[in-house]
Parts: C-alpha cells; structure tokens; sequence
C-alpha cells in the first residue's frame, strides 16, 4: 500500500497515474476531496480508498502496518497568499506530522519541498545542506517549505529512508484547476488560443531584457521518473534538486508553444504586478550534480519536447494523465 498525500492535484494526480500504469492499484489518496475543480484529475485512477487530510493520521495510527511508503506531495502552494498562518498549518506542522508519524511506524517518506527556498538566488541553487539555512525566501509559501526543511534536517529521529525534492518550475497536464498559480506553459497556451498572443512580463531589472527572465522549467513526466526512481532506490536520504539543470528563458518557451501550435509568435510585454514584482524571481537553475551522483541517470525532456507533448496531447484536447 502506497500513500499519496495532494494525490487530486497537479504532481500528486500525475503520480497515483503513473503508480496504476506500473500496476500500482493499493494506493490510499489523501487530500481536501470537498474541492471540485480538482475532482477530474482523479477519474479513472484505481485506489484503495479516499482520505482526507484531516483524518489521514487516525487512519494511519489504524493501518500502518499496511503502508510501504509516503509520497507527501500535498502542501498549499500559492506564492501570492501572504497568510503565513495558512503555511504554518498545512505546509509546515502538517508535514512534521507526517515525519513523525513515518518515524514512529517506520515508513520511508519522500515529500516536496520547492526551489522557492531560494529565494533571489543570492547563495545560488545548489543542495548542498550545509546552504539551507543561509536561505532568504521570498515569500511565506518558500518560507514553509525552507522551515520544514530546516526542521527535517535538525531532526535526531528521522525515517530510515527519506528524502525531499526543490522541485523547480514544474509544468504539465493535471494543472487545470490551478488558476493563477499554473504554468506559464499553460497560461501560454490559453492566451494565444484566445488572442493569438502572448503577454510576458516586461523586465524591471537593467540586467535581464524583457522576455530574458530564465528559469528551470522541467516537465511533471521527468518528475514523476524521479519519484519512481527514489521509490526504488530507498537509500541516501537528504534534499535534492528537481529541475533539469539548464534554465530557459521565457521567450523561448514562448516561442516553442507558438511552434507547437504551429502558429507565429506574436508577444506583448506588461509591467509585473505591483504585488508580486519585489517577489519575482529573475533566474533559477537546478544543480543537478548531487542528484546525479546517487545514480540518476535519465536525461530530462528538452522544453521543446515536453511542451509539444504537453499542448499536442493534453491541452488541445483537454485531457489528463
């Protein structure tokens, strides 16, 4: 029995999809199952049983002896919400919830943390664990994540095996219901559906030119091959890169959605909002070398593969994984 926590939204549904098609089918699904923008992620999966989060432990303390492992991908993940209390809760005391409860039954844990612990770069985006603390978030979304990691790390009593993943930009199919917070991929798409255009964001910083803000953009498929591959593996715990190790700029993703629509680009620059502009991250890119070294080898889905794969099978025809 595999548990999945966040198991009905983006990375989390992706997953329970990949767990069936490896013939995965005992798979308990935690998560808020009373949101229904998210219920159609869910359709067709084959599991065990639906819990929601607030009652996941006292379902664990009854039928731990059943699980195998924890993959804890559930988390509030709006860095626009500035409510720290709201992190507090359910990014920060809930995920030590789950550690401890991996600890005390003797489950191997995977769980999510996220490159915004990085904050603006200042140390770069190295794992080394010895940098956490020296970390400046952004925001109190990054803020939780870098406190629970902080936490783990400090931790005497920790599960045999575990690890947690700074996942980068992650994009692709089972994003739909996440609005405002889903990928520029995505956004992307439906803009130049609509318009035939795209609006980036105008730089506001002398040293980037406008569309040449790069992140690491890395594919939910490459993910979720790094899941499985830790899945197996069980051994050499600590927090790892997820990205693909070579930051792209906007433009070029721009330009490769326009190419797989098989349309000319046409793009428009707007000022950043005001509420998120001191915020904005101007560069992010994975090392990758640690991640690499503990014997992954797969190499990472191209941003023009991934994106031709993700509006050519998924977004045109509104399909999910």
């Amino acid at each position: 029995m595999i548990v999945v926590t966040g198991a009905a939204g983006f990375i989390g549904s992706v997953l329970v999809s990949r767990l069936n098609k490896e013939n995965f089918k005992d798979i308990i699904l935690v998560d808020d199952f009373t949101k229904i923008d998210k219920a159609a992620n869910l359709e067709g999966k084959i599991y065990t049983a639906k819990i929601h989060r607030k009652d996941f432990f006292s379902w664990l303390n009854n039928n731990h002896k059943f699980v195998q492992l924890i993959f804890h991908i559930g988390a509030r993940t709006d860095t626009t919400e500035f409510n720290r209390s709201i992190f507090d809760e359910l990014n920060f005391r809930y995920s030590q919830n789950v550690w401890k409860a991996c600890v005390k039954y003797g489950l191997p844990l995977i769980y999510a943390s996220s490159a915004a612990t990085y904050g603006n770069g200042e140390f770069g985006y190295n794992d080394d664990e010895i940098l956490i603390p020296k970390l400046k978030p952004l925001n109190p979304y990054g803020e939780s994540k870098n406190n629970f990691d902080l936490w783990a790390l400090k931790q005497i009593s920790k599960p045999y095996f575990w690890t947690g993943l700074k996942f980068f930009n992650v994009f692709g199919p089972n994003e739909y219901h996440k609005e405002r917070m889903a990928s520029v991929v995505f956004h992307a798409y439906n803009q130049i559906k609509a318009t035939g255009k795209m609006k980036l964001f105008r730089s506001h910083k002398e040293s980037f030119a406008d569309g040449e803000q790069k992140r690491d953009f890395i594919y939910v498929k490459d993910v979720i091959d790094v899941l499985f591959f830790l899945m197996y593996q069980r051994k050499n715990s600590g927090i790892y890169n997820l990205g693909t190790g070579k930051a792209r700029t906007f433009i070029d993703l721009v330009n490769a959605t326009f190419k797989a629509m098989k349309l000319t680009p046409v793009i428009k620059f707007i000022d950043t909002p005001i509420d998120i502009r001191d915020k904005y991250q101007y560069f992010t890119e994975a090392k990758m070398d640690k991640l690499r070294t503990i014997g992954y080898i797969t190499p990472f889905t191209s941003l023009e593969d991934a994106i031709n794969d993700y509006v050519n099978n998924f977004l045109s025809s509104n399909s999910r994984l």
